[in-house]
């Protein structure tokens, strides 16, 4: 299993929209056909502003993942938009320790 995470960062005053464009980009992730993930707001502390993780059954999944994203102009034009609201973007991908 493989777990991808992303971090959203938000510039001040844009935490709000950074989750609108995240839940858009979820959105255009199920109408390709692919897992739409789970969306995360920060409640308190410090940390990412949203948080969205999709786990994967393998890496290939993943990988074909990726290619579909990457295929699409409308999910490029989201991830776009998406950078113009955020001061910090991480991705991660991770797997559970045996």
């Amino acid at each position: 299993m493989i777990i991808e995470i992303t971090n959203y960062y938000a510039l001040p005053g844009q935490a709000d929209a950074v989750l609108a464009q995240r839940r858009r980009a979820s959105e255009i992730r199920a109408r390709l056909g692919l897992p739409a993930g789970r969306i995360f707001k920060k409640i308190e502390g410090t940390g990412p502003d949203v948080r969205w993780e999709c786990v994967f059954d393998s890496r290939s999944d993943y990988e074909r993942d990726l290619t579909a994203r990457g295929a699409s102009e409308e999910f490029t034009r989201a991830r776009q938009d998406m950078h113009t609201l955020l001061e910090r973007f991480e991705r991660h991908l991770q797997q559970e320790a045996p």
